[in-house]
């Protein structure tokens, strides 16, 4: 990951924020909506290799082949999924499984987020909330690292269970908390060196992309496959093993189907160019 946030780059503050700033981990602002309130945090543009190499523990075929990524446009992310309280006042419902307002909201459909964020577009005006792309999503997560996750590689046998993940992530390994393995709430690891929190387990999260096998050329803002039903999920989940929580790891389910272990994380800003262009 190339590039370092610059006043400029992500322009003053929106009218709707109350509160923004700077910390050790970049830019954010914080916005309300009802008595919920949440934070973004700007993700500047740069490039990236997508993707995981073949000798990587735990990778799947799909991850791959590598290549370099051009995000030329810098944007907002949450800096946790969406939570319960947060759809809840948004939406007026909470369709989870795990009902907590602190948890990630889970047991929605790829259509019922876009549903949310024209809610949230129309409560905040000009807000501009949407799911992200693939690439931003992995570039998020990456977070300038080229590990497995952004605190390092999984070892050889470790594609079940790894320690290393305890910190960062909860997943099959440690998300059955008083004998019972559930979503947990938001924010309670440790954040990546962007300042986001659970990219990594917790629940997949949705991205707007098309499902489809990988470009290998050197892509700038690609935004998935031209045609296809599936869309692309991220992050890997309470309910999966370790090698499911990688930075590069993939899925995609029918958009109009609901887990779970699926929720989704807010993106704001300019969308990518409609169509990818190679380098």
């Amino acid at each position: 990951m190339t590039g370092r946030w610059h006043p400029l780059a992500s322009g003053s503050a929106h009218d709707s924020a109350v509160e923004w700033g700077q910390d050790e981990f970049g830019v954010f602002q914080t916005f309300q909506v009802r008595r919920v309130k949440f934070r973004m945090r700007w993700i500047p543009a740069g490039k990236f290799l997508m993707g995981s190499p073949v000798a990587e523990v735990g990778r799947y075929d799909e991850e791959g082949p590598q290549r370099e990524v051009t995000l030329t446009r810098g944007f907002w992310m949450g800096e946790t999924p969406c939570t319960q309280e947060l759809w809840q006042a948004v939406m007026g419902n909470n369709p989870s499984r795990f009902k907590n307002p602190t948890h990630p909201v889970e047991t929605v459909r790829w259509e019922d987020c876009q549903d949310f964020c024209a809610r949230l577009n129309e409560q905040i005006p000009a807000f501009g909330a949407r799911l992200p792309t693939e690439a931003e999503w992995e570039y998020a997560c990456r977070a300038g690292t080229t590990t497995a996750t952004w605190a390092g590689d999984l070892k050889k046998g470790e594609e079940g269970t790894a320690p290393m993940l305890d910190p960062i992530a909860w997943y099959w390994g440690n998300s059955n908390l008083g004998g019972k393995r559930s979503t947990q709430p938001v924010g309670l690891k440790l954040p990546n060196p962007l300042g986001l929190f659970d990219m990594l387990g917790n629940v997949l999260e949705w991205c707007s992309d098309r499902y489809g096998p990988y470009d290998p050329r050197a892509l700038r803002d690609p935004t998935g496959a031209p045609a296809g039903t599936r869309r692309v999920l991220r992050g890997g989940s309470w309910y999966g093993g370790a090698r499911f929580v990688r930075a590069a790891y993939r899925n995609a389910y029918d958009p109009a189907l609901e887990f779970e272990s699926v929720g989704f994380r807010l993106v704001r800003g300019q969308p990518s160019r409609p169509r990818s262009s190679t380098e």
